[in-house]
C-alpha cells in the first residue's frame, strides 16, 4: 500500500483515539493520511493563539465533521478492513453465563457501550447504524431528549415508579394521550387492560379476554404469523420450530388460515385473485357446517406481518376479513405490537384499512424504549371478573411516562407522514439495487417496516413464475453490513428475508447511507456465492 490507501497508525491513530471519542482508529484507517493531516492543520490553524482546551474544541469540531464525512465515502476495498469480529471478554462471559435461547447475539456478536438516535457504539469503540431499534421498540431511536427529559422528570418529582394498577397523574395523562391517537370510534367505546411489560403477555390477555367474553374457545390465527413466545402466543404462531419441541404443552383450539403473501400466494394466484379466494376461505371455513371448525372467539392477525417476513395484507382483504367476522359474531384481535405508532406511516396500521377492530394489542413503543405493554378494546367485551389478568409490573410509571412522551413527539413533529417518506427514499434506493441484482425478489412493506425477500434466480420458480428462496444469501448479507457499520435483522420463511426497522427520526442523508452500505454489503456477499 502507499499513499492514501496506507492505514493510519501510531500518532495519527492515537489523535484519532483521543480526540475523537467513538471513533475507532481501525475504522480510521479506511481515511487518508492526507485528509487527515488537512483536518489536523485545520484545527490547528483555527485554534492558533488560543488555549489548549479551544484547541481541543477545534479538533473536535473540524475533525469530527470530516471523520463523519468520510464514514459514508469509505472505498469498497478500504469497507472490507473496517470491522473484525473477535469474541470480546464480555460476550465471552455471555455465552458462558446466559441461556442457550439467547438469540441476537448468535448473529449480532457485539457488546454496546452507548447508543444516540440511531447510532450505537460497542465496547471496541465500533460505530452501527441501528435499523433494527429493539424489533421496532425504539420509534424515537437511542437516548432521545424527550425521552431523557420524560425519565429525569420523574425521578426529580420523587414520583412513584411502581403502582400495581393504582391510577397516578402519570398513569391518567398515559390513557389520554393514547386515546386521543386511536380512532375515534374505538376511542369513544374503548376499555384498557395494562399487562405484565411486555407483548407477549397482552396477547395472553386478549385470548383471555375474548374466550370469557364469547364463552368460545377457538382461535383462528395465520399461517406465518408471530405474535409471542409464551404458551398462549406460542400456540398462534404458524412457524412449526419454537412449537416442535413442547408438543401437547401448546394451548389448543387454534386453527390456522393462509395469510394473504402476495408474492407467494397461498392458492397460487396472487392479486385481486388471490384475495378473493382467501376471503372466500375465511368466509366458508364459519359458514360451513361441515368445515370442522367451531365458530371462533376472534380472529387474530397482524396488519404487515413482521418475523413472517414483512408481509403487508392486501387492503381490501383486511376489510373483507372485518366484514366477515363483524357479521358472523367473531372478535378481530389486531396485534400492533410492532407495527404500531407511525412505523408503517399510520398511527395504527389498521388505519390503512380504514377499519376498526375489536381488540387492539400493544407494546415496543408504546413505552418509549420502556417496557410496557396494554390492551385497548370494545367495552362489550369487558366481562372478565377483577383479577382475571395481572401482572406485578403492569404499574411501570417511568414506562407511561416515555410512553406519554414518545406519543406527543409523533403527533407533534408528524412522524407518520416522515415514516412514509423515509420509506419511499428508502425503497426507491433498494428499487435501484434490483435493477443489477436479481437476488432482491421482492421489496415490499408500509413506512419504515420494510423487508426484502432474497430469491435464487437459477432456482425453479412456483406457480407465480417466482424464483426459490436463497437463505444462505440472508446471513452473508447481514454479516457483510454489520462488517460496514450497519445493523440488520433476517425474518420470514427459512430467514430468507432482509428486515429494515430504523428508528422513525432517521433522516434523508441517514436512510441513503443505509442504502449505500447495504449495496457494498450486497456486492460482498453475492461474490461469495
Amino acid at each position: 500500500m502507499k499513499g492514501s490507501d496506507q492505514p493510519l497508525v501510531g500518532a495519527r491513530a492515537l489523535w484519532i483515539k483521543n480526540s475523537l471519542p467513538g471513533v475507532n482508529p481501525q475504522r480510521a484507517g479506511a481515511f487518508s493520511r492526507e485528509g487527515i493531516n488537512a483536518c489536523t492543520g485545520m484545527a490547528l490553524g483555527h485554534a492558533s493563539g488560543h488555549s489548549t482546551s479551544v484547541l481541543r474544541a477545534a479538533q473536535m469540531s473540524v475533525a469530527t465533521r470530516f471523520i463523519d464525512d468520510q464514514l459514508t465515502r469509505v472505498t469498497p476495498a478500504a469497507a472490507e478492513r473496517l470491522y473484525q469480529f473477535d469474541e470480546s471478554p464480555l460476550l465471552a462471559r455471555q455465552n458462558r453465563q446466559e441461556s442457550n435461547a439467547r438469540s441476537y447475539p448468535r448473529r449480532i456478536p457485539l457488546a454496546l457501550k452507548r447508543a444516540k438516535g440511531i447510532h450505537v457504539e460497542d465496547v471496541e469503540g465500533r460505530r452501527f447504524i441501528d435499523c433494527l431499534a429493539g424489533a421496532g421498540t425504539l420509534a424515537l431511536g437511542h437516548n432521545h431528549p424527550v425521552i431523557i427529559e420524560a425519565i429525569q422528570q420523574v425521578i426529580s418529582d420523587e414520583l412513584p415508579l411502581h403502582t400495581l394498577d393504582l391510577t397516578t397523574p402519570v398513569k391518567d395523562q398515559f390513557v389520554q394521550d393514547l386515546f386521543g391517537l386511536l380512532p375515534q370510534e374505538l376511542a369513544n367505546d374503548a376499555k384498557i387492560q395494562f399487562c405484565g411489560p411486555t407483548g407477549t403477555d397482552a396477547v395472553e390477555a386478549a385470548l383471555k379476554l375474548v374466550r370469557t367474553a364469547t364463552g368460545r374457545s377457538t382461535v383462528l390465527s395465520f399461517q406465518g404469523g408471530y405474535h409471542g413466545m409464551s404458551q398462549g402466543a406460542l400456540s398462534l404462531m404458524g412457524s412449526l420450530g419454537p412449537k416442535k419441541p413442547l408438543g401437547a404443552l401448546l394451548s389448543a383450539g387454534v386453527q390456522f388460515l393462509p395469510y394473504p403473501y402476495d408474492y407467494r400466494c397461498p392458492f397460487g394466484l396472487g392479486g385481486e385473485q388471490g384475495v378473493r379466494a382467501n376471503l372466500h376461505y375465511l368466509e366458508n371455513l364459519l359458514n360451513d357446517p361441515e368445515a370442522g371448525v367451531q365458530l371462533p372467539a376472534a380472529v387474530i392477525l397482524e396488519v404487515v406481518q413482521g418475523e413472517g417476513g414483512v408481509i403487508p395484507a392486501d387492503l381490501d382483504w383486511l376489510r373483507g376479513v372485518r366484514r366477515i367476522t363483524e357479521k358472523a359474531g367473531v372478535a378481530l384481535i389486531v396485534d400492533e405490537i410492532q407495527s404500531g405508532f407511525a412505523r408503517t406511516g399510520k398511527m395504527f396500521a389498521f388505519e390503512h384499512a380504514g377499519i376498526i377492530p375489536d381488540v387492539v394489542i400493544m407494546s415496543k413503543a408504546i413505552g418509549g424504549s420502556l417496557p410496557l405493554a396494554v390492551v385497548v378494546y370494545r367495552s362489550r367485551l369487558d366481562t372478565w371478573l377483577p383479577g382475571a389478568h395481572a401482572g406485578t409490573f403492569r404499574g411501570n410509571q417511568m414506562a407511561m411516562a416515555t410512553g406519554s412522551a414518545v406519543m406527543r413527539y409523533l403527533q407533534q413533529h408528524n412522524m407518520c407522514e416522515h415514516a412514509t417518506a423515509m420509506g419511499a427514499r428508502l425503497v426507491g434506493h433498494l428499487q435501484a439495487l434490483q435493477r443489477d441484482f436479481p437476488q432482491l425478489g421482492d421489496i415490499r412493506g408500509r413506512g419504515l417496516m420494510l423487508g426484502v425477500e432474497l430469491v435464487d434466480p437459477a432456482g425453479t420458480r412456483d406457480a407465480q413464475g417466482h424464483p426459490p428462496v436463497f437463505a444462505r444469501l440472508a446471513p452473508l448479507i447481514q454479516r457483510e453490513c454489520l462488517k460496514r457499520g450497519l445493523i440488520l435483522e433476517l425474518g420470514g420463511r427459512h430467514g430468507s428475508v432482509v428486515r429494515f426497522l430504523p428508528p422513525l427520526v432517521i433522516t434523508a442523508e441517514q436512510i441513503d447511507e443505509v442504502a449505500e452500505i447495504f449495496g457494498r454489503a450486497l456486492n460482498a456477499a453475492v461474490a461469495q456465492l
